[in-house]
């Protein structure tokens, strides 16, 4: 008799008797992949309390069934932290041995890589994506990063990273490589694609006027450092405000383009009609006015970096144009015969939800999909949880370097009463309103401290907030109060979970629950669920 699988096995192939029924199975195996760091090889015999390395700090979670990693130390290096591992981990382990150029040879890693992941998945031992499981945080950052584009634009593999801090816990990466992009990012040059100690720093320094301390703007910056040396499209989204075109500046001066133009144009502020001859030039003679011969911002930012803010604005024919110029690299005049070549990277940004644009018609669709390879999420500042305080100490030394030579100016500190209003405001405005409330509570502010009540004085009423709008719905006519709260658990469920990569322990701190076992009970009662589970 064949019946379904017991839930309660995980492994392999087998038989298990309950009574007079023999019940055979056949379960998929959980994979996780890794390469063996530095941490790794200095955790053998660690002691209680001490850190036992990320990988097998990822295995003792008991997610994995069995283990494949690769190692570029050699055995000798690698023996004794091996038979350490093998005796802890009771699952299937393998490694495999490998022999790079160097850490940071992108060919090499990707061929190891791929070989280990393909011997398993054609064994017939994985069926689906689900299963397979590959780790960032042990190796090189070019391991970590060629672990990443196998994982969104061929396997479909989650993604883990682990910390003696934080633990272990699941990466969320906000954008998808076409898998017809990577052969073009592994076939560049060394040059541009070594990104290992010495290039990570020089690629850091680019970020510098970023400020931030919360975890979702460091995995921002993370993800925009990997973007920011290879030439693909980059999508920029957050609400205005939230400094979209300074993170495309410090992509652009972290890429190999560095040195070549970086072009930044509004495209809500061109009129319709001459978004054509802005972006793509013009002829002399091509329309009424036209005394002379014109490049366009394209021409403009050949080689280097084209910043295509607010591109939900574009009209539809400007849109079709543009998807043209980006598949083929050629631009033509208005009034041209003749096609120009370019060599232009494209970073747009926008504060539209450019899905629901698609989805309305507003958008094109393909044309959506051609610059949305690179995805950048922006939190606002309201969720970027000690971030203001310094944005604070930054922004102000800004302003007092800005009005230093006014008449009548006073060097000026802000009080702690002020301070702990501006850390109190909800700032919907984002960075832009932070910088502007000081520069007028500077202006406001009499004497050498800014007051609480300068601050006050400074700041501008806004329109109440979409949580205002729940607490003020209309009540009756099929009104359900319980359904409100539930949407609103929902909400900021969903979202704590994501901010904390769903490390539920995290999450339940981010909404006031006790213990990750709360949350747990939280999200079953609103049907909540996360990828992990």
């Amino acid at each position: 008799m064949q019946l379904a699988t017991p839930p309660c096995c995980r492994r392999a192939v087998g038989e298990v008797v309950y009574g007079n029924y023999k019940i055979s199975y056949h379960c998929q195996m959980r994979y996780l992949f890794a390469w063996i760091g530095i941490a790794d090889l200095k955790s053998t015999g660690a002691a209680a309390g001490d850190s036992v390395g990320p990988i097998a700090q990822a295995l003792d979670t008991g997610w994995f069934d069995a283990a494949v990693l690769l190692d570029d130390h050699g055995a000798a290096k690698s023996g004794p932290w091996r038979a350490w591992i093998a005796n802890r981990f009771q699952g299937a382990l393998s490694v495999c041995d490998v022999a790079l150029a160097g850490p940071t040879d992108f060919g090499d890693i990707y061929r190891a890589a791929v070989a280990a992941v393909c011997d398993v998945v054609s064994d017939g031992r994985v069926a689906t994506s689900h299963n397979l499981t590959f780790h960032l945080s042990p190796g090189t950052p070019a391991m970590a990063a060629v672990w990443l584009l196998l994982a969104k634009a061929r396997f479909g593999a989650s993604l883990i990273e682990s910390s003696r801090d934080h633990g272990v816990r699941r990466v969320d990466v906000p954008f998808d490589i076409a898998a017809d992009f990577l052969p073009d990012l592994l076939r560049q040059s060394d040059r541009r694609l070594a990104v290992g100690a010495a290039a990570q720093s020089s690629v850091l320094a680019q970020f510098g006027d970023i400020v931030f301390r919360a975890e979702s703007m460091q995995r921002l910056v993370q993800r925009a450092q990997m973007a920011a040396v290879r030439s693909v499209p980059v999508l920029i989204l957050g609400e205005t405000g939230t400094g979209k075109e300074l993170l495309a500046r410090a992509i652009h001066a972290a890429s190999p383009r560095s040195t070549k133009p970086f072009v930044a144009v509004n495209c809500g502020a061109i009129p319709a009609e001459l978004v054509d001859t802005e972006l793509f030039g013009h002829e002399r003679g091509a329309f009424t006015g036209a005394v002379q011969a014109s490049a366009g911002f394209f021409e403009q930012a050949h080689c280097g970096t084209l910043f295509l803010d607010e591109l939900g604005e574009l009209p539809l024919h400007a849109q079709v144009r543009l998807l043209r110029v980006l598949q083929s690299g050629e631009v033509r005049r208005v009034g041209a015969r003749d096609v120009r070549h370019v060599d232009v990277r494209v970073i747009a940004a926008t504060h539209r939800d450019l899905l629901q644009d698609v989805a309305a018609g507003r958008f094109r669709e393909d044309l959506f999909f051609r610059l949305a390879v690179a995805v950048l999420r922006i939190p606002p500042l309201r969720d970027r949880r000690g971030d203001v305080g310094l944005l604070v100490d930054r922004l102000w030394m800004q302003v007092c370097i800005e009005v230093k030579g006014d008449p009548n100016w006073l060097d000026k500190e802000i009080s702690v009463p002020a301070r702990n209003r501006l850390l109190a405001h909800q700032w919907p405005g984002n960075v832009r309103e932070l910088l502007n409330t000081l520069r007028r509570a500077a202006l406001w502010s009499t004497g050498p401290v800014v007051t609480a009540e300068d601050v006050e004085d400074a700041l501008l009423s806004v329109p109440a907030s979409s949580v205002g709008d729940v607490l003020n719905r209309p009540i009756g006519n099929g009104f359900s109060l319980p359904e409100t709260i539930a949407e609103v658990a929902r909400h900021y469920l969903t979202r704590a979970l994501n901010e904390a990569s769903g490390n539920k322990t995290s999450a339940a701190g981010l909404v006031g629950l006790a213990s990750y076992q709360t949350l747990t009970n939280w999200l079953a009662r609103y049907e909540v669920t996360t990828e992990m589970e």
